[in-house]
């Protein structure tokens, strides 16, 4: 079995991200600019799955002759048997055994190449998933307190407040002995009554640094299927951002700078720091070709996008994505709003990556019929965002391409799910006015129930569906889309500057890195 064993350098930091692209993708670039900027030896944790992927995002970040600087990164896959990112017993205990490789300085094997990877020095830091409480326990075990040890959060800053936050600030204060104290009173599980916990609402305000007042159902804008004991997950992550040695932002400081103050200001009280180093994407020349290639139909979307810049002009094409795992529990309204699409004759581009996600033939045969649209069930975002054919972008406003979309100055229509989503899309229509919000499209059992900012009550029929997307999609494409369209450029020009020299993201990781 051959051994890779990389030069040792000064400081050596560990990666691991769970099985949720979204999570893992600006790892990859952050891991890039540590190696690149820093001199730092980075290892990054990864699923069997994810390892080729990993390494193809990796790529779009270096020169074809960075040789050396590749040899600073090294990436592990390790063992992941679970039905969702989230069931990550087995990834989990892998992990732990490979950190307690690195400490003793053991060589590891990855589970995917089955490559053994040489000693390195002793992690100076570890980065988690901020769901990875297990693994920070692991780390806390096995690295005492010499390894610090920071929470990965790959969301909005806003959200962190509603869902673990203080009481002062909007926030459910602390979930364990709230739930324990229920379990006393109640003679319930604790498991049983953590689920009912999270997912409880009163139709309170909520009230968090930087957002508008919402009620608390407005943050569960779709009704979905949550993993098992989500609640026990939900608070281990909760102990383990009350516990890490501080927090890794992706946002750039100037996308929400009122929360990401209040964030430390909440971290200040027990002396962590709060680091926002976004936006993390590939800012080498050959990356968005890189990008494309990692999509079948890369080429012919390319093509599409050429076709339409031809024949409709800049600005003309509407790209929709609900990412790589979300999908409607009522997809009927994606095919209510993709008729008004096609109605309108709006060339688009719709990625259907989800595993849930099942386009019926019908639907399939309409779309071939109307000779402007195209299916793809992977598409290179980013190199979507990019071209100037693209006019705006239909998400469901996870963080990753709601910063993609900013950094590439392409306005957004809002279709939030849960988790950091909804709060994007309140930031991304009331505060910044860059997007517009769909509310008809909303499912579950809040999906009638009023808009604490407007007053207005969604009637949630495919008819009302119809109606609202006529209504935006014609804003979006004149004159009101183009102001927006301006104060996205503007946003975009501000979040331009993070990463240049001295920008407020590099002097952050450069903070960082010193601090270790």
């Amino acid at each position: 079995m051959a051994i890779e064993t990389p030069g040792t350098t000064q400081k050596h930091v560990v990666l691991l991200a769970y099985e949720a692209w979204g999570h893992t993708r600006p790892f990859c670039v952050l891991a890039a600019r540590l190696a690149k900027l820093h001199d730092v030896q980075v290892t990054i944790f990864t699923t069997q799955g994810f390892f080729e992927r990993v390494h193809a995002e990796l790529a779009r970040s270096f020169k074809q002759d960075d040789t050396d600087l590749w040899s600073r990164i090294r990436i592990i896959a390790l063992l992941h048997e679970g039905s969702h990112p989230l069931d990550a017993g087995v990834y989990d205990a892998n992990f732990a055994d490979a950190f307690r490789r690195l400490m003793e300085h053991e060589p590891i094997t990855c589970a995917h190449t089955q490559v053994q990877h040489g000693p390195l020095t002793v992690p100076s830091a570890v980065f988690l998933d901020h769901f990875a409480s297990s693994p920070f326990k692991s780390v806390r075990t096995i690295g005492h307190a010499q390894v610090n040890v920071f929470a990965w959060f790959s969301g909005a800053a806003s959200s962190l407040f509603h869902l673990w936050g203080p009481k002062n600030k909007g926030g459910p204060g602390d979930i364990r002995s709230q739930v324990e104290e229920e379990v006393r009173l109640t003679g319930k599980s604790f498991a049983d009554v953590a689920d009912e916990f999270i997912t409880r609402v009163s139709g309170s305000v909520v009230r968090v640094p930087g957002l508008p007042p919402m009620y608390d159902h407005e943050y569960r804008a779709q009704g979905m299927l949550a993993p098992e004991h989500l609640g026990n997950i939900w608070i281990d992550a909760a102990n383990f951002l009350e516990n890490c040695d501080g927090i890794l932002l992706t946002s750039p400081e100037c996308y929400e700078p009122v929360s990401i103050a209040g964030l430390r200001d909440w971290f200040s009280e027990t002396s962590r720091n709060v680091y926002a180093i976004g936006p993390l994407l590939p800012i080498e020349e050959q990356s968005v070709g890189k990008e494309k290639d990692s999509s079948k139909q890369g080429a012919a979307i390319e093509r599409f996008m050429d076709s339409v810049l031809k024949t409709r002009g800049e600005n003309s094409l509407l790209y929709i994505s609900f990412g790589s795992l979300w999908w409607p529990v009522n997809p009927e309204k994606i095919w209510a709003f993709l008729d008004i699409v096609m109605e309108m004759k709006i060339p688009f581009i719709m990625s259907h990556a989800s595993p849930l996600a099942v386009i019926p033939q019908a639907v399939r045969e309409k779309v071939e019929a109307c000779g402007f649209g195209l299916l793809s069930p992977w598409s290179p975002q980013q190199t979507i965002l990019a071209h100037p054919a693209t006019g705006w972008f239909v998400t469901h406003c996870g963080h990753n391409s709601v910063i993609e979309s900013v950094s590439h100055g392409t306005p957004m229509i809002c279709w939030p799910y849960q988790g950091d989503q909804p709060v994007n899309a309140a930031h991304l229509v009331d505060n910044l006015d860059v997007a517009y919000e769909l509310i008809e499209v909303r499912t579950g059992e809040h999906a009638l129930k009023p808009i604490y900012r407007t007053g207005r009550v969604p009637k949630g029929t495919v008819e009302a569906v119809h109606e609202e997307a006529r209504e935006i999609l014609a804003k979006a494409f004149k004159e009101d889309g183009a102001r927006k369209r301006a104060n996205m450029k503007r946003l975009q020009h501000s979040v331009a500057q993070a990463w240049q020299d001295d920008g407020p993201s590099q002097r952050a990781v450069k903070e960082l890195v010193e601090s270790l």
